[in-house]
This record gives C-alpha cells, sequence and structure tokens, in this order.
C-alpha cells in the first residue's frame, strides 16, 4: 500500500451499475442509494479505490489481488501452513473491500488439503457500500462469484459483531464494525495469521498505535506469523518489543520492501485472560431434535464432530419447532440492548442457514415483517432511519395500507424479517453428514464420569 493523492488525469465513466458521480480527479461513489451507510470512496482513473476519508488508496496500483497474494497469504506462509490443520484463523485490522478476505477464501477452495473450516475475524471501522464492494472484484473474475456471495450478505452492518458463513458454514467472516481497540478488547482467541491492513500510519494512526499493535499481539500463539506492507520503524520496534522476530521481504511494486513477523517471543507467555482452548473433535450427544438442538447438532458436525441427537418424541420437531410457519423478526430497544443485538445476529444466521438449505417461497420467505406496537411506541435507537444500515424503522402509510392497518398505527417494519417452517429447516439441519437422530430416546439423568486412558468419551447418560 503507498499513500498518494487522486490523479489529475480526465476521470473515466464508473463501470455499469454502479451509481458514481464525477469529482476531480476521479469518481465518487453515491452511497446514499444503498441503504448500507456506506463510506464514501473517490475511485481514480487507474481504478484503485482511495477514501475520502484518509486520502489514502485502499490497495497498491499493481493490484489488490497481487498485493493480498503477495504480502499476506504468502506473508504468513499461506496456503502450505493451514495444510491439513481442522480449523485456521485469520485476524484482519481493515477489511476495505475485502479482498483479503475473498482471496483467502479462494486459496481455501482451491487447495485440496485445505483445513476444515477458515475463520477470518475482521476488523473495519467505516464499511464501504455494496456498490463499491462488487466495483473492488471486478477487475479479478476468479472472485466474482465469492464478491456476489459475499455482497449478498452485506447488510445491516451497524456497530458490532457480524458473524456471515459461506460454504455451508465451513467458511466463516466475523466482520467486527467498530473503532479498532474496542472491538480488539471484546475478543479473545488464538490467530494463526494476522493481517495488518490499515491506512498508511501517517493518515491512520490509531491502527498502528503501540496500544492497537500490543493488543494485537494478545491474539498470536507461539508460531503466529503476521504479515503487512508497511515497513515503518515505529511499527516494526513495537511488533518487536511484543515478541515478534520481524523482518522485511521484497514488496509488491511501487513497494521496494514489506513485512514478515512470526510470535517467537523468548518470555513465557502468561496472559490475562487465555484464550479458550478449542475441544478435539470426537463423539458427542446432544439432547434434543428441535431448532436449538438441530442448529447445535450441524455446527457441531461442520466442524468434524460425530453427534447423536436424542429425543423423546418419536419424531424431530414434534414441539413448538413442528408449528406450520413462524414469523422472523429482530427484537428493538431504544438503547440496542445485548437481547437486540442478540436477535439481529440469530436472524442473519438463520437466514443463510434458510438459503442455503431450503426452497425460498416455499420452505421461506424474505417477505419482511410489520410488527404492531403500542400507541406512540416506536422504541428505536437514536439515529436509526429508512435510510439504514439499520434494516428496522418505523412502518409508513403506504406499508400500513398494503397489511390493512390504519394510518395512525404505531408500527415497526423489520425489513430483514420473513417467515419460514421451521420444522423443514429441522430436518434440513439434521440430515448433514454426521449427524445421528435416535427418536423416541427419553433422556433420564446425565452423569458426569472420569475419563479413563483409552477411551473416547468421559460422558455417560
Amino acid at each position: 500500500m503507498t499513500t498518494r493523492p487522486p490523479s489529475g488525469d480526465t476521470a473515466e465513466p464508473a463501470s455499469p451499475g454502479c451509481r458514481c458521480r464525477p469529482l476531480e480527479g476521479g469518481w465518487r461513489s453515491d452511497t446514499k442509494c444503498a441503504k448500507t451507510g456506506g463510506e464514501p470512496v473517490i475511485w481514480r482513473v487507474d481504478g484503485v479505490p482511495l477514501s475520502e476519508r484518509f486520502g489514502d488508496i485502499y490497495h497498491t496500483e499493481t493490484g489488490a489481488q497481487a498485493q493480498s497474494r503477495h504480502v499476506f497469504l504468502a506473508g504468513c506462509g499461506l496456503p502450505e501452513a493451514w495444510a491439513d490443520r481442522p480449523q485456521w484463523r485469520i485476524l484482519e485490522t481493515g477489511f476495505g473491500f475485502g479482498l483479503n478476505f475473498l482471496t483467502a477464501w479462494h486459496a481455501w477452495r482451491s487447495d485440496p488439503r485445505r483445513p476444515r473450516m477458515l475463520h477470518v475475524v475482521s476488523i473495519e471501522a467505516h464499511p464501504v457500500a455494496r456498490d463499491d464492494l462488487l466495483r473492488a472484484a471486478h477487475a479479478y473474475p476468479e472472485l466474482a462469484e465469492l464478491a456476489a456471495l459475499l455482497a449478498a450478505q452485506w447488510h445491516g452492518l451497524l456497530p458490532g459483531f457480524h458473524r456471515l458463513g459461506f460454504d455451508d458454514g465451513r467458511v466463516l467472516l466475523t466482520l467486527c464494525i467498530g473503532d479498532v481497540q474496542p472491538m480488539l478488547r471484546a475478543q479473545a482467541f488464538e490467530a494463526d495469521s494476522i493481517f495488518l491492513d490499515g491506512f498508511s500510519p501517517d493518515r491512520n494512526p490509531a491502527m498502528w498505535s503501540p496500544e492497537t499493535l500490543k493488543a494485537v499481539t494478545r491474539f498470536a500463539r507461539t508460531g503466529t506469523r503476521l504479515a503487512t506492507w508497511t515497513i515503518a520503524r515505529a511499527v516494526r520496534d513495537v511488533l518487536a518489543q511484543n515478541g515478534f522476530q520481524v523482518a522485511k521481504a521484497p514488496g509488491l511494486p511501487p513497494k521496494r520492501d514489506c513485512l514478515r513477523a512470526e510470535f517467537a517471543p523468548p518470555w513465557v507467555v502468561r496472559r490475562r485472560t487465555p484464550a479458550p482452548v478449542a475441544a478435539t473433535p470426537g463423539h458427542c450427544v446432544v439432547v434434543g431434535a428441535g431448532l436449538a438442538g438441530a442448529a447445535v447438532a450441524a455446527s457441531l458436525a461442520r466442524r468434524g464432530w460425530r453427534v447423536t441427537v436424542l429425543d423423546a418424541a418419536q419424531r424431530p420437531a414434534a414441539g413448538a419447532s413442528g408449528v406450520p410457519a413462524a414469523v422472523f423478526a429482530p427484537h428493538v430497544s431504544p438503547d440496542d440492548a445485548l437481547l437486540s443485538r442478540l436477535t439481529r445476529a440469530g436472524l442473519r444466521l438463520t437466514w443463510q442457514a434458510l438459503h442455503d438449505r431450503l426452497e425460498q417461497g416455499v420452505d421461506w420467505r424474505a417477505s419482511g415483517v410489520v410488527e404492531r406496537r403500542p400507541p406512540g411506541d416506536v422504541r428505536l435507537p437514536a439515529g436509526w432511519s429508512a435510510e439504514g444500515p439499520n434494516e428496522s424503522w418505523p412502518a409508513d402509510a403506504a406499508r400500513l395500507k398494503s397489511t390493512g392497518l390504519p394510518e395512525e398505527t404505531t408500527a415497526l417494519w423489520h425489513a430483514g424479517g420473513g417467515w419460514a417452517k421451521p420444522a423443514r429447516l429441522v430436518a434440513a439441519w439434521l440430515t448433514q453428514p454426521g449427524v445421528t437422530v435416535r427418536c423416541g430416546a427419553r433422556v433420564g439423568r446425565i452423569e458426569r464420569i472420569e475419563r479413563l486412558e483409552g477411551t473416547e468419551s468421559g460422558a455417560a447418560s
């Protein structure tokens, strides 16, 4: 990445489908129509996008995919380093247009020795609009399909955490929308690779501050590799002080060098909050074959577990999960409380599962939902409107009329809501490879027993 002001040459017209208006030296995206609260982007005549906020380009003139492959993937020894691993986690600061994620995903798909799961956790304070996301990937045909899948889930990106799933949940993207340090403090996990891809340190110093780099170090295990395009002395020094072995490597033109590092501190690392240790996949039992049990079973099976689901009824979804149809809509509160954020996250994952496994229009439909509220009780957080990125706002007169409600009715329109047949989703989850269902099996008790040497499981029921 280099820092350069926009070219003074005559701007070229925007590509079809992009809403842009001319600007001296380039084209500025009209993001208001996208309802994503997109970050303003200036597209230079050479096709390189520039941040209006930071006055810096998003990637080198050589090309975003070339930078992703050379600086970040190769800089972390990928794809060789992840061969035959059960899971590979990448921490990234600076999602931008998602081209590092798309390139890593493409490499994962192309690798016969890929890990079972790829999980990218990326932090971005100012997400771009969907149109700009697609425009950035347009130059790389091999990424077109992946970019379209990402763009389909590029909505509702309010501040906080958003889990996006792809390839039947085997590729996960956790988007952390917010400033880098609070987003880092809110998490604890071990990263196998770290991509530092913020704007230039002199344009966005908070992304490269000693406090930020120290916080990044908290995610490293011994052997974690880190890569970045900058070789700024201050960055190298802080990484070295925090246990990284730092080295320059040949860069991607026009940059002469890039930075590669490996976490190998000469001291014993003691974490105040140790990262959770992932259990080795084995055999487990899930009690209950409704929506919750089926979702847990499918998630464990994707991670390599053999799962037995027990239910006292004679068929799955015999209780509340067996209703003919269910309406889905998020909880809304004026302070955007934890319950509200949790239901939005659950709704996003539910729609992903429905889209991947069932037939739209037959088993489910993202139709939107009108929620009638007590008179005068709209209860929206400050700043929410029909312009987004929130997906709930007061229902207008036309919407009320379409549902047969009087114009004076207090109601919310949930654009991300809809309906589904829960039993169909339960059935789809329970037929996933690795899941066995035993109905008519009543669980009397669950006991903890000591694990014996040579045995597979330490639990009995």
